[in-house]
């Protein structure tokens, strides 16, 4: 993005766009800064971590560390959105979000996700354990200043290095139980940390020209779309067999392990239809799959989880 572009863009910032002139914010509005759909995949993988943690934490405690897993993400999306408002405006896909559109000041989203930052670490401390409190500020303050405020706009490997953030749920959730941080919990990080920069690769490579005229060096705009397709390809495989280390490891069962195999070769399989066929409709499902692939990991964990805790007491 040129310099011309963003000071346009910071100019209709400061006056409001035209369309959202007189436009009140909406409760909608101040949800939408809390990004709902990045924090139901937090929330997701941090109630797995906590439910196949070996211990027990009584159900309102956990309600109470789930909770805190969720205010905590939203308000690291509310200080993003603060953020980047700049860039938000240049790209299409984010230019009807809430700051950007007019409906909500850039003030108030700031202090939305400070306040909620700071509350999040104190109830998940107070009510559960400071070890797991810790961890939740962590990553709060990783997505914000290592990610947004220094590697987003520098570097193409912004995703790799950024996306430790979206992998610390299932670590808060483990040691929401445990109190500690173990190999197991870790484990679960290193997937998640494994699996973003495919996801968001497979979303930049249709989306190259947005990023680019909004000066996000993202790996196609700086590399090019044919390196791109290479290094998805290359996580893909190296996230295979890492999948399958919480059976090693004892934290999850057969069933964890056959939806793994499954779908890390389902993964694989489109990472290839990516580099092979080089299209955007490629792309556009390897997007679609890591969602969906993310989804179902956890969730066989979950259940194999359930199911290691009654076997016990059904051989009783």
């Amino acid at each position: 993005m040129t310099d011309n572009s963003i000071q346009l863009a910071a100019g209709q910032l400061a006056a409001g766009s035209p369309q959202a002139a007189g436009e009140e914010a909406s409760v909608a509005d101040f949800i939408t800064l809390l990004k709902p759909r990045v924090m139901s995949l937090v929330v997701f993988t941090g109630f797995a971590g906590l439910y196949v943690a070996p211990g027990d934490l009584h159900p309102l405690l956990a309600g109470v560390a789930v909770l805190a897993i969720a205010v905590g993400a939203g308000a690291a999306g509310a200080i993003n959105m603060w953020y980047d408002r700049d860039i938000d405006a240049v790209m299409s896909r984010t230019r009807g979000r809430p700051i950007p559109s007019g409906r909500v000041a850039p003030s108030e989203a700031l202090s939305l996700g400070v306040v909620l930052s700071l509350l999040s670490v104190m109830m998940m401390g107070l009510a559960v354990n400071w070890v797991a409190a810790a961890l939740l500020g962590l990553a709060n303050a990783f997505y914000v200043f290592v990610y947004t405020v220094w590697l987003k706009r520098r570097t193409p490997q912004n995703i790799v290095i950024g996306g430790a953030a979206g992998a610390f749920p299932p670590m808060i959730g483990w040691a929401a139980v445990t109190g500690t941080v173990s190999l197991e919990s870790a484990v679960l990080f290193l997937i998640i940390f494994m699996w973003t920069p495919p996801h968001f690769w497979s979303l930049a490579l249709y989306k190259d020209g947005e990023y680019a005229k909004a000066g996000v060096p993202m790996l196609p705009v700086v590399a090019g779309k044919g390196e791109t397709r290479r290094q998805i390809l290359i996580y893909a495989l190296l996230l295979w067999p890492v999948t399958l280390a919480p059976c090693l490891l004892g934290t999850a069962g057969l069933l964890y392990g056959a939806a793994a195999l499954l779908m890390g070769g389902l993964f694989v399989w489109q990472a290839l239809r990516v580099c092979v066929e080089r299209s955007e409709r490629s792309a556009r499902q390897m997007f679609g799959l890591s969602i969906l692939y993310l989804f179902v990991l956890f969730t066989a964990l979950i259940i194999d989880g359930g199911i290691g805790a009654a076997l016990p007491g059904m051989i009783l």
